[in-house]
């Protein structure tokens, strides 16, 4: 609730700046945003329409499937550490950039689509990982097509977690509200510009303080997380999606999951995915957890750190 009311905040201070703000400046940023992703991704159509995938690097493939406010370009982003490597390709999910929206966008015919992505690429396994909301269509991807999971990463996990107190859902007029920002590429821009720490609060999930101290390596990293979901209008569909699917997410029969899989999780993560990153380790067979004390949600200060384990895991589970 502490986290939507920050966001609402932001986006009402976005509204207020927006009489003073000056245009040229918004359409100078939005040109830039939609430059960043023009001629890096590809189409193929799956099963459920158009599917949008990029990739970067060489080496044994590894899907890499975004978080809320994604698509291909947040996956390669994350998963840049891994090219030097790993052949990293990165789908933009369902409602995300030039991705379809079919009728039923749920996780598991996301899954469904990373299959049909592979098909494309005559790539008969992969390892898949999954970070945030993304770890739901990745855990699916485990579960229901075990002859193409090599192996499996559940990182900061938006998944179900026993005994976790029921989300008081959002009123119609907050969701208006939200669902009309997300819509709204100036809305978010002047968000930004009015406060981007309550941005990072509110959608990142994590303390604007660990950024401020952290490296300046690190907070551009962060910032562009934040920045690069610009332009917004075009993820909006993923991003609402995302929410229903994340929210409150159902319980998945994990023990079905048969590819080595690590969960990873930070403890300070304001979206308290730790719970879910035990519980699949828990209940995965021989599944491994490993926590941070500190990070957030982003892994504020770890990326390396991070990385250079989940690059150790599936250098040993591809063996």
């Amino acid at each position: 609730m502490r986290r939507r009311t920050m966001l609402m905040l932001a986006l009402a201070g976005a509204a207020a700046l927006a009489g003073g703000v000056a245009w040229r400046a918004f359409d100078a940023d939005i040109d830039a945003a939609r430059a960043r992703l023009r001629g890096r991704s590809r189409l193929i159509q799956s099963r459920f329409g158009a599917l949008e995938y990029a990739e970067e690097g060489a080496g044994p493939p590894v899907l890499m499937i975004h978080g809320t406010g994604g698509g291909f370009d947040q996956g390669l982003a994350f998963a840049a550490r891994l090219t030097a490597r790993w052949r990293v390709i990165a789908p933009s999910r369902f409602g995300y950039l030039r991705s379809a929206y079919p009728d039923d966008p749920s996780s598991e015919h996301q899954a469904d689509a990373f299959v049909d992505l592979l098909d494309h690429l005559d790539i008969q396994r992969a390892a898949i990982i999954g970070g945030s909301a993304g770890a739901l269509s990745a855990m699916q991807f485990a579960r229901r097509h075990p002859d193409r999971c090599a192996a499996l990463v559940a990182m900061v996990p938006a998944a179900y977690a026993p005994g976790r107190p029921p989300v008081e859902p959002p009123t119609p007029l907050a969701r208006a509200i939200i669902e009309y920002a997300l819509r709204s590429d100036f809305i978010f821009w002047a968000g930004l510009r009015a406060n981007e720490d309550a941005l990072i609060a509110a959608l990142l999930a994590t303390d604007p303080a660990l950024v401020h101290a952290a490296s300046p390596e690190e907070r551009a990293r962060v910032r562009a997380i934040v920045r690069d979901i610009l332009p917004v209008s075009d993820r909006a569909r993923g991003l609402l999606n995302d929410a229903r699917l994340a929210y409150t997410p159902a319980p998945m029969p994990l023990e079905r999951i048969r590819a080595p899989t690590l969960a990873l999780s930070l403890e300070d993560d304001r979206f308290e995915t730790l719970a879910a990153a035990r519980h699949i380790a828990n209940t995965v067979p021989g599944a491994r957890l490993l926590s941070y004390p500190t990070g957030g949600h982003i892994w504020v200060g770890r990326d390396e750190e991070v990385f250079a384990a989940v690059d150790g895991f599936l250098r040993e589970a591809m063996r």
